[in-house]
């Protein structure tokens, strides 16, 4: 039960962590910050954690592995490689927007001790992977036009983890509305099917409907 009790204020402390990492920037928060917003002494967060880098590693651990979980549920419900791809970009989208997930994004690796970064680079590494495997799967059945699945995951991934450095709770726009938008973009592109250009033409341009007229 005391185990327990420790395990809660210890997320407490980390969930605090990042919220202030990503308001303020990992080095103008201090441990003096965090337990202010904690409402508890400085002296009693070393109950709880080491120094400020292991709250950093701990933060961002639990952001990738947040990913990771939510991208192998996806995977296991099932349905085809565009449908998966288009639950794993939803599910990556709301977790970039969430307190952990907001740290793997604003984060740089450099901040990060070098003893945790090739740790936290193979979490990264295995979701870029993941993206990479749907979209070749998804180019194989015919769904997504051919393409280099390696560009294709870089430009997913870049696209979806910068709302991680823009995005603000109680914004204009909810998580699943921001995911709505980006992957109607991202599967579907901003430009308009031509067919749909020549009808706009024809009906904004009689002259040409007639010119079509004769030619028949």
């Amino acid at each position: 039960m005391r185990e327990q009790q420790r395990e809660v204020k210890r997320n407490a402390v980390l969930s605090t962590a990042a919220q202030l990492f990503n308001e303020k920037g990992f080095h103008a928060t201090s441990l003096d910050d965090i337990a202010a917003r904690l409402h508890v002494s400085k002296p009693t967060l070393y109950y709880y954690v080491k120094n400020k880098d292991e709250i950093l590693i701990a933060c961002v651990r639990r952001g990738l592995e947040m990913m990771h979980e939510g991208i192998e549920e996806t995977r296991k419900a099932g349905g085809s490689a565009i449908e998966q791809l288009m639950a794993c970009m939803r599910t990556y989208t709301r977790i970039v927007t969430m307190d952990f997930g907001m740290c793997v994004i604003r984060i740089a690796d450099d901040e990060l001790p070098p003893k945790s970064r090739k740790e936290l680079r193979r979490l990264k590494s295995g979701i870029d992977m993941e993206f990479r495997r749907l979209v070749a799967d998804g180019v194989e059945e015919g769904a997504i036009a051919p393409c280099d699945p390696k560009m294709t995951a870089f430009l997913i991934a870049g696209a979806l983890g910068w709302i991680g450095r823009w995005y603000q709770p109680g914004g204009e726009y909810e998580p699943e509305q921001i995911a709505d938008q980006f992957i109607t973009t991202l599967c579907g592109g901003v430009l308009r099917p031509v067919s749909e250009l020549s009808t706009k033409t024809e009906r904004n341009n009689p002259s040409s409907r007639k010119r079509k007229s004769i030619s028949a």
